[in-house]
């Protein structure tokens, strides 16, 4: 059972690091101009690094 558990989680992982990256990346690529932009890239930025904090934390578990 502790196999499955592994399995999920590490899929879990990888699901949120490359949902964290493609944020990230989304926030450099906006092209709005003036106080819409920036309150698109800070909450596509804010998404990625949780994300990304989330998959250290399951990382964290599995290791």
């Amino acid at each position: 059972m502790a196999d499955w558990l592994n399995a999920i989680l590490f899929g879990v992982a990888l699901v949120t690091v490359v949902l964290g990256l493609t944020s990230i990346i989304m926030a450099f690529m906006s092209d709005k101009q003036g106080a819409d932009a920036m309150k698109e890239r800070i909450e596509y930025g804010f998404l990625g690094l949780s994300a990304l904090t989330i998959a250290g934390l399951v990382g964290y578990v599995l290791a």
